[in-house]
């Protein structure tokens, strides 16, 4: 428990802030920062750089990345960095949940786990299953380099985790899906909302610093992957052909060459525009007319809630969105909503906003009047003070603390 006369700190450990675990883990930080918390963030490093810049004020500490055996002394290296009174991992993986269980068996610091995915959704989910085909494949996988189980977050040692997340004080999920999995307390992803505010920004000037002062603009501001579904909406666009139609794609995919053959076969309906920081993406979502998030679905989009979606809201942006996992319930009456894998669909829907921009503008207004309300970093931090209120008790922020007290 943190002492009464200190003022308590977090440390968030990472798996990997060169991967997009790292976004959740900043919401994380300034949703504690807006409620009075010292912040860290910590965890391994695979790439020469991060995923993404951090908000300004959170440190960050990071040690590289290696497979099993020198990942142990990895591990030791960062464990004394890790210096919170609370310890909050992000994601049930063994590089941030097991670092995490292993600083609170040696300090009984109370342990949070927060579970924004479900990482065995990408691997066939229950039915997976290690299975070396012969004693041989089992001492490859163990003892040659690069073998499978070498890799410390390797599905196996992931589903280890999973069982283990009881050992945790509290959890915090972003979707109903994974609460149901896990329980926990449901906690959405927020957006600093004063930073995302329309009102500072102007469209047409974001799209003439852009280059895309000539173009209507769906945007999807994220990695794009199969399950995310771009595909359909480019399928759409060539069924609409309209020559001032773009998709514009913000940042790309850092995990493979996915983004390569989208723009081998639909290059034409493409504009990316490279990865940026997070105070300058308000400033590029101004530039969209509409936000696209087409969710398929999958085990893993039903498990997601997706950032972009409320990068949208928070703009006042038109979202068009699939009827995947959480996303009606997120969207409400605030959005456009298709079936998934439906690129028909989406072109009709497309043709539909631009036909009525004004009633478009307005429903997007109404969005981000959503946004505020339930998936605002304020509204974060509501929930996140009743999570923490055990064990920091005296800390302002408790929905318990007697301010007269203080």
């Amino acid at each position: 428990m943190v002492s009464p006369t200190s003022s308590p700190k977090i440390s968030f450990v990472v798996s990997d802030l060169s991967e997009s675990v790292s976004l959740r883990a900043y919401l994380l930080s300034q949703v504690c920062q807006s409620l009075g918390y010292d912040v860290e963030v910590i965890g391994f490093q695979s790439g020469p750089e991060l995923y993404a810049a951090p908000p300004q004020n959170i440190p960050i500490t990071s040690v590289p990345w290696r497979s099993h055996p020198q990942f142990l002394g990895q591990m030791r290296q960062l464990l004394p960095r890790i210096t919170g009174d609370i310890i909050y991992a992000v994601k049930p993986k063994p590089s941030s949940f097991g670092v995490a269980l292993f600083k609170q068996l040696r300090t009984h610091r109370p342990l949070i786990l927060d579970i924004d995915d479900w990482e065995m959704s990408w691997h066939g989910g229950d039915d997976w299953s290690y299975r070396p085909v012969s004693p041989k494949q089992l001492y490859r996988d163990i003892c040659k380099p690069g073998g499978q189980l070498r890799q410390p977050d390797h599905p196996l040692y992931v589903k280890w985790m999973e069982a283990c997340v009881s050992r945790a004080d509290a959890i915090t999920v972003n979707t109903s899906f994974l609460q149901k999995r896990f329980g926990g307390v449901y906690m959405p992803n927020g957006k600093d909302t004063e930073l995302f505010n329309p009102a500072l920004y102007d469209g047409d000037r974001s799209r003439q610093r852009y280059g895309l002062s000539e173009y209507r603009v769906l945007m999807f501001p994220g990695a794009p992957r199969p399950h995310k579904g771009v595909e359909d909406v480019l399928i759409a666009l060539e069924q609409l052909n309209q020559p001032d139609l773009r998709l514009v794609i913000v940042g790309g995919s850092p995990y493979d060459d996915y983004d390569d053959r989208l723009q081998q076969q639909w290059g034409q309906w493409i504009i990316k525009l490279p990865r940026c920081p997070m105070e300058q993406m308000p400033e590029i979502i101004a530039a969209a007319h509409i936000i696209v998030v087409p969710q398929r679905d999958t085990l893993a989009a039903q498990s997601q809630f997706p950032l972009k979606m409320t990068d949208g809201m928070a703009m006042a942006k038109p979202v068009l969105s699939t009827t995947v996992g959480d996303i009606p319930d997120i969207l409400g009456n605030a959005g456009y909503l298709v079936d998934p894998e439906s690129p028909d669909q989406l072109a009709e829907a497309i043709a539909g906003i631009f036909s009525d921009f004004d009633s478009a503008t307005h429903r997007g207004q109404q969005g981000r009047s959503r946004c505020i309300d339930y998936y605002s970093i304020k509204a974060m931090a509501r929930t996140l003070a009743t999570v923490m209120s055990p064990y920091a008790p005296s800390h302002p922020a408790n929905p318990l603390h007697d301010v007269s007290l203080a």
